[in-house]
């Protein structure tokens, strides 16, 4: 099992000086931690690389992070995704978990807070990892049954 130092996040905020400071506070914090400024960026991060949690703002020029969800959660569903607003709605909230953000967070959000549902999401992420390994085991195993009794 990753220790926490191996977890990887990306943080998508348009707030410059806002989540410079919230990286810098998750390193010292023992996470792995890259950041980009938009949306597009971020879609663009994760085509080349997986982060295990992406905290994302939803009020960023270009994309808005509703719609960047959506995108990661078309491409790559097993990134867990943690908005992070300043400006969300309760309909936006309803509507990203609706779509499989694992958790909605209003700033300023406590760090230790935000640590915590970090180390959720990814425990939640290895836990469904594990289940799809297991059923695809078993899956196998019962083909090789199939097979062993035809042959029997």
């Amino acid at each position: 099992m990753k220790k926490k130092k191996d977890i990887k996040v990306l943080l998508v905020d348009d707030e410059v000086e806002f989540v410079d400071t919230l990286a810098q506070r998750l390193k010292m914090r023992d996470l792995l931690v890259d950041v980009v400024y938009n949306g597009e960026q971020a879609l663009s991060f994760i085509r080349k690389t997986s982060p295990d949690v992406i905290v994302l703002d939803l009020k960023m020029p270009g994309l808005h992070g509703i719609e960047v969800l959506k995108e990661i959660k078309k491409s790559a569903s097993e990134i867990q995704v943690i908005i992070l607003t300043g400006h969300g709605t309760d309909k936006d909230e309803d509507e990203a978990r609706r779509l499989g953000g694992f958790d909605f967070l209003r700033k300023p959000a406590d760090i230790d807070l935000l640590v915590a549902k970090i180390k959720e999401a990814f425990a939640e992420k290895v836990e469904r990892a594990m289940t799809a390994i297991a059923f695809a085991e078993e899956g196998a195993l019962d083909t090789a049954r199939k097979i062993i009794k035809k042959e029997e």
